[in-house]
């Protein structure tokens, strides 16, 4: 459960230091070259959900995500031992679930900074990176542990 924890804790901090430095050292609206071509650091803030869907709905977001990370630490400490890819994928996602809730507790918005520059996608942060690295873990596992059992089947079926 320890290395699950790391991670959370990891992926929280990693968050929260790069929306301080932002916050710190960029100005609102301010536009700088991250990797050019590729993405770019925008200073923004979001009192919605992804999209910009669900603005100004503080409380709902608070009360939503506590009952999230309440679940999957309850559901993590039921899987721990026997699922580890599961495991890492809910630790990614409680570490961004987390850094998002305490900018949304603490200043009622979520600071964002990462803008790809080749497409038309909102700004995000590092929160939501683990929470999306998280996400796709969980769809790789479903698909591999599908895979094995219909294997297992198949061999028990001949």
């Amino acid at each position: 459960m320890f290395r699950y924890l790391t991670v959370a804790v990891f992926a929280f901090l990693i968050d929260q230091l790069t929306k301080w430095s932002i916050v710190t050292y960029v100005d609102i609206g301010q536009k700088l070259p991250f990797i050019p071509g590729f993405i770019q650091l925008t200073s923004i803030r979001n009192r919605g959900a992804a999209f910009g869907i669900l603005q100004d709905q503080r409380l709902f977001f608070l009360l939503v995500t506590v009952l999230v990370l309440v679940g999957m630490i309850i559901y993590l400490r039921r899987i721990y031992r026997d699922q580890k890819i599961l495991g890492f994928a809910l630790a990614s996602i409680l570490g961004g679930a987390l850094g998002n809730f305490v900018d949304r507790a603490l200043n009622g918005e979520v600071v964002d900074m990462l803008e790809f520059t080749f497409i038309n996608f909102p700004v995000f942060n590092m929160a939501d990176v683990f929470i999306t690295i998280g996400v796709l873990m969980i769809i790789i596992d479903s698909f591999w542990k599908a895979r094995m059992e219909k294997k297992a089947n198949h061999i028990l079926s001949d």
